[in-house]
């Protein structure tokens, strides 16, 4: 299963509302069956790579939301792109599955998977650098998947959640 296609740019949002965002990585053909229970809640889910078998989304895009996916090493899937840019409530987000050298131009927040480890850090430009962790072959601390939520005034909150 393909996920829908979706406008890579900013999609509306509410006024006054947050915006809760799902996002996950490495998932390898293999996910914890409460997974998609646990996002169901999401207003997008973002995959960030190393799906493997295009067929391990059906459950995330049957719950309805905009699929966002990004290509990784390990997917030969190439109608995903290597990277996203994402525009919410004017932050400026880049998704890419192995984290670039620098931030791209612009980019406020950069979130990538492939470590298998969850991050949080800020360079020295003022650039997030996030890592949701993985779904599947944790190294050293258990697979989990984290809450993007943005508020309507940019305001950004980050929580990884431990399955």
């Amino acid at each position: 299963m393909t996920p829908r296609a979706n406008p890579q740019s900013e999609r509306p949002q509410d006024a006054g509302k947050s915006h809760r965002i799902a996002v996950f990585a490495d998932t390898h053909d293999a996910y914890p069956p409460r997974l998609p229970g646990l996002l169901a809640e999401a207003d997008e889910l973002w995959h960030l790579g190393d799906v493997c078998a295009p067929d391990v989304l059906a459950e995330f895009a049957a719950l309805g939301r905009p699929l966002f996916v990004v290509r990784g090493n390990n997917d030969s899937h190439f109608a995903w792109p290597l990277t996203r840019r994402l525009e919410r409530a004017g932050r400026v987000f880049h998704l890419e599955h192995i984290a670039p050298r620098r931030a791209p131009a612009k980019a406020e927040f950069v979130l990538c998977g492939h470590t298998h480890v969850p991050e949080d850090t800020t360079d020295a430009a003022g650039v997030r650098w996030l890592n949701p962790g993985c779904i599947s072959y944790p190294r050293g601390q258990g697979n989990s998947f984290a809450w993007l939520t943005i508020a309507a005034t940019g305001e950004v909150d980050w929580r990884t959640v431990a399955l």
